[in-house]
């Protein structure tokens, strides 16, 4: 991880949602709110569909950079704003797009610079991961 420079692109991937990862993220997260499966319930309670649960963009969007730290207890910080929801269709799911970019560079850190969008929205905002340059000692 030497020669970074503020502004390279390190990783990027698109991963396509469907009702079912929901209903799987569910079960490994207990996270069953309704409005992460039911139309109905979603639709009742004011929102356009149904959504993604916020935690699985955020961790879909951080695993992006796992192929290149190749350790990810490299990663020191990470934190997101959630600006817009991801809505899953029912027959077309959806797309969630990361693209990492170095944001700033230190002797023995980079910041990372996570834009994930879902359409033509960006859903995380401000998404930025402190990352170890060098291997992390783990206990």
């Amino acid at each position: 991880m030497t020669g970074l420079t503020v502004g390279d692109v390190v990783a990027e991937r698109t991963v396509h949602l469907t009702r079912d990862s929901l209903v799987r993220y569910a079960g490994a997260s207990g996270d069953f709110n309704p409005i992460h499966w039911s139309d109905a319930v979603a639709e009742r309670v004011g929102l356009p569909g149904v959504l993604a649960h916020g935690m699985l963009t955020m961790g879909l969007a951080v695993a992006t950079l796992d192929a290149w730290l190749g350790d990810p207890g490299r990663v020191l910080e990470y934190g997101v704003r959630f600006t817009r929801p991801v809505l899953v269709d029912q027959e077309a799911g959806a797309d969630v797009h990361v693209v990492a970019k170095v944001g700033a560079v230190s002797e023995d850190e980079a910041r990372i610079d996570l834009t994930v969008s879902s359409g033509e929205q960006t859903v995380l905002g401000k998404a930025q991961v402190r990352v170890a340059l060098q291997p992390v000692a783990h206990a």
